[in-house]
């Protein structure tokens, strides 16, 4: 059992915090990361007979189950915590098309993402311990493009997507993008007027050693120049055309930049946490040093002449944060764990790339 301080840190003040979407990517590493640095976590799951593993981290962990939709369920998870990481999210990318597809998208996928976040956040009023919540967002809000289209130079957290334009091109991942932005904008509207301490962390596309069942979904995209996903790659290009390059952070880092910011009294507002943003080139020259990428997955990808714009981590590294993962110790460590779960030899190759595996 990894009980305590696999990082050497010595047991804390006996603080605990609560982690939504404890079964997820970022939701189960974050908790095992809590659990080294010796605090309690309570994890809230909605199927807690799928996350019966994650209990063999610690005795400190407890299990609740919760549901986003459900108005209180979260109250006796949160009650007594010291602070909440608000992890849990729908992953929903697209939807099938229909005769009133914005209409559908903001009832079905919008409004009760946002609802939910409010369901945790007033779980958080309730408890009156809860000193600060995390909300884990995405860099699906953000844009790299300026109001003409033109490129930034560096992008940080004041470049927001227009949402009227995700609505009016609807690019691969747009459902996706727009949860966020709109589930964002609710939960920060809400800690205004409530007195709630809540700091975002904007996360790119996360990758590395997981500990879920199934492989993650940023994983098998940053993949798809690999699968050629038909589902994913498209999202991957779309990413790319938005920010002119691929973003990265390894899943310890992240987790570590979350735990971070709940200890920093100075911590406020929104904060990117991008490691390094790779152009398409660089990225397969990355992937191809440990696996064979094929030209045909790459060639839909759009391409920049110039210098991709500089995906900025500045306000984060500038209050203290370091980052300890390089973009090779991303990639070699993301290969690593997708091989020994059989994730890669279980797609579809040409003969020469299952040879040179």
């Amino acid at each position: 059992m990894e009980d305590s301080g696999g990082d050497g840190t010595a047991m804390r003040d006996s603080k605990t915090y609560c982690v939504t979407g404890g079964s997820g990517f970022i939701g189960s590493w974050l908790i095992k990361s809590l659990l080294r640095r010796g605090y309690g976590v309570h994890a809230t799951v909605r199927h807690p007979e799928k996350a019966l593993h994650l209990l063999k981290l610690s005795e400190r962990l407890k299990l609740f189950k919760a549901d986003l939709q459900e108005e209180g369920s979260f109250d006796e998870a949160i009650r007594s915590c010291d602070g909440v990481f608000h992890v849990a999210a729908s992953m929903e990318f697209g939807v099938e098309p229909n005769h009133n597809i914005d209409s559908y998208v903001q009832e079905n996928v919008i409004d009760p993402a946002a609802k939910g976040t409010i369901n945790v956040l007033k779980s958080c009023l309730k408890a009156n311990s809860v000193k600060r919540v995390i909300f884990t967002s995405s860099i699906s809000t953000m844009t790299a493009k300026d109001s003409s289209g033109k490129w930034r130079p560096v992008v940080d957290e004041s470049c927001n997507i227009p949402t009227e334009h995700v609505w009016h091109t609807k690019p691969s991942g747009w459902v996706y993008a727009l949860s966020k932005v709109f589930t964002e904008k609710a939960a920060i509207r809400f800690a205004n007027e409530n007195g709630i301490d809540l700091v975002s962390i904007i996360t790119p596309t996360v990758a590395g050693p997981f500990l879920t069942p199934t492989v993650p979904s940023s994983i098998r995209m940053l993949l798809s120049l690999i699968t050629g996903d038909v589902k994913l790659l498209p999202i991957l290009a779309a990413v790319n055309s938005r920010m002119g390059s691929i973003a990265l952070v390894h899943i310890e880092d992240i987790c570590s930049a979350h735990i971070f910011l709940m200890e920093n009294a100075r911590a406020e507002g929104r904060y990117m946490c991008c490691t390094h943003n790779c152009s398409i080139s660089e990225l397969i020259a990355q992937l191809s040093q440990e696996y064979p990428v094929p030209t045909t997955h790459s060639l839909m990808m759009e391409k920049h002449d110039s210098q991709p714009p500089v995906i900025s981590s500045k306000k984060l590294r500038d209050l203290g944060y370091s980052f300890k993962y390089s973009v090779q110790d991303i990639i070699h460590d993301t290969l690593q764990s997708c091989k020994q779960q059989g994730f890669l030899s279980h797609t579809q190759y040409s003969d020469d790339c299952l040879h040179r595996w």
